[in-house]
């Protein structure tokens, strides 16, 4: 016989805030207080009818859930349980949020129906009433009502309500283009946000070539002058702008903007950039992984199309991407070579999936890339114009080259009767061509939280250094003696 639990409450928020944060069909583990952690699966986004969520709840036990339904214009999302280690069998709920025009609340209605084991029916009724329900329900009033980051508790918490002026931020600027001593840390102001922007509290900036490029002034016309660098951090919200939905003050978040301006501790920028980041995912891990591991997601399931037994070549296989590459396509069956410049390199590409590492510290490498596996069938390459001929050697016919980077300069045009003579493809892709909507963004997110999650990519390997000493961080990149990601501490 079918159980069936309803519970109503009023929300003191208006439904949009409310919606926003329910709608998220992987929310919950940042404001339900009885629940550990959660992921959706398989890299789905957490707003796809069909979706599964697997969470675990504080007393250990461990549940999959499936978005059934979702209805922005009723306010209203159904779910199913399809595995659990609790006995709710054949447990169905709805959600349904109402407007209350006085003092601009919500109603909020949620119900289930659920059969249970003979014996357990009033004892698993008052589970999902009193412990998911109403325990919910309170849960949600907290973290609408703190507008602060629930998982640090942290001293600097933001405002709940949005703050419309300008707040100071500490910046790292460029006046001109040069080496790493242009770096200079000076005060500065994050302006309050407009419609559709979101205001951050940066607590870790990710550091990347790009950065490097654009202080060199290899990349013409992205980066005005004064300006500062940087592409992709994590922290908090602190305020967002009208029509932003789906981010609410406190929330935890992280970004990957194509407009540069992360070196600095607070900064705005439009909403379309940012995603949630789950609750295991700690800040620094983030910025260290966003970009570079959304670049590795499209750099093997779009264009290189990874397969059992192809055989890969990856560059500077120790470094922040290069370790992404070996671990996923080695879990994807390929066949994984890699150039390092040192020994000590050649042991942390092996522990991530690098089946054969080349120690050569002067590009130097397609004789024994042909020895071991005749030839590479796709290059991904952040070198640069160095290893311009060795990379052409050191591919097989047919196979694909995928120019990432120009670590040691400016790649020279490419002649294409050159490419003709093994049939050579060759790729320049840029990353924010992969992410141009938000969907995009938290699909390819979703994806490298969910690998980094199964264990397919492990915790990446962080340096870290004060905003202050961003000059320090780009001297230690150039000087191709770091290993994994650098990351600026705000």
């Amino acid at each position: 016989m079918l159980q069936k639990v309803v519970r109503s409450t009023i929300i003191d928020a208006p439904i949009g805030r409310v919606w926003a944060v329910l709608r998220d069909f992987n929310s919950h583990d940042r404001w339900h207080e009885v629940v550990a952690q959660s992921r959706i699966e398989g890299g789905e986004p957490a707003s796809r009818v069909g979706c599964v969520r697997s969470f675990t709840l504080k007393d250990g036990n461990r549940i999959r859930e499936q978005l059934l339904s979702l209805s922005d214009e009723e306010y209203k999302s159904s779910y199913c349980i399809v595995e659990a280690t609790v006995p709710l069998q054949r447990y169905v709920a709805t959600i349904t949020l109402k407007p209350v025009t006085d003092g601009d609340r919500t109603f909020w209605h949620w119900e289930s129906s659920f059969a249970t084991p003979p014996g357990q029916e009033r004892e698993l009724r008052d589970m999902v009433a009193q412990g998911v329900y109403e325990a919910g329900f309170e849960s949600l009033r907290r973290h609408l009502r703190a507008g602060s980051d629930l998982r640090a508790g942290t001293d600097d918490a933001p405002p709940a309500r949005a703050t419309a002026g300008p707040m100071p931020s500490r910046q790292v600027r460029i006046s001109r283009f040069g080496g790493p001593e242009e770096l200079e840390p000076m005060p500065g102001e994050a302006p309050g946000p407009r419609s559709g922007e979101v205001r951050i509290r940066q607590r870790a900036i990710g550091v990347n070539f790009i950065d490097i490029y654009l202080r060199r002034g290899w990349v013409p016309g992205m980066l005005a002058l004064p300006g500062v660098l940087g592409m992709e951090a994590a922290g908090s919200v602190i305020d967002v702008g009208d029509g932003v939905g789906g981010l609410l003050p406190g929330d935890r978040v992280a970004y990957l903007c194509p407009q540069p301006g992360a070196y600095c501790s607070v900064r705005t920028l439009p909403a379309t950039h940012v995603v949630r980041l789950p609750a295991e995912v700690e800040d620094e891990t983030a910025a260290a992984l966003l970009l570079k591991g959304v670049t590795a997601d499209y750099v093997l399931r779009d264009l290189g199309r990874v397969r059992p037994g192809m055989r890969l070549l990856v560059h500077a296989a120790a470094g922040g991407v290069g370790l992404l590459l070996c671990a996923w396509a080695r879990q994807l069956g390929a066949r994984v070579t890699g150039t390092v410049s040192s020994e000590a390199k050649a042991r942390v590409a092996r522990e991530h999936g690098c089946e054969h590492v080349i120690v050569t510290p002067d590009y130097r490498f397609a004789d024994a890339v042909q020895r071991h596996c005749g030839g590479a069938d796709l290059i991904v390459d952040g070198l640069g114009d160095a290893a311009r001929d060795e990379n052409m050697a050191a591919l097989a016919h047919c196979g694909h080259w995928i120019s990432l980077g120009q670590a040691s300069g400016p790649l020279q045009p490419l002649d294409a009767d050159w490419l003709m003579a093994k049939s050579i493809t060759f790729s320049r892709p840029v990353v924010f061509h992969y992410v141009a909507t938000p969907d995009k963004l938290a699909e390819r997110a979703a994806r490298v939280w969910g690998a980094l999650a199964a264990g397919t990519l492990a915790t990446p390997v962080v340096e870290r250094f004060a905003l202050d000493a961003a000059a320090r961080a780009h001297e230690r990149l150039e000087s191709r003696a770091s290993m994994g990601s650098l990351v600026l501490v705000a």
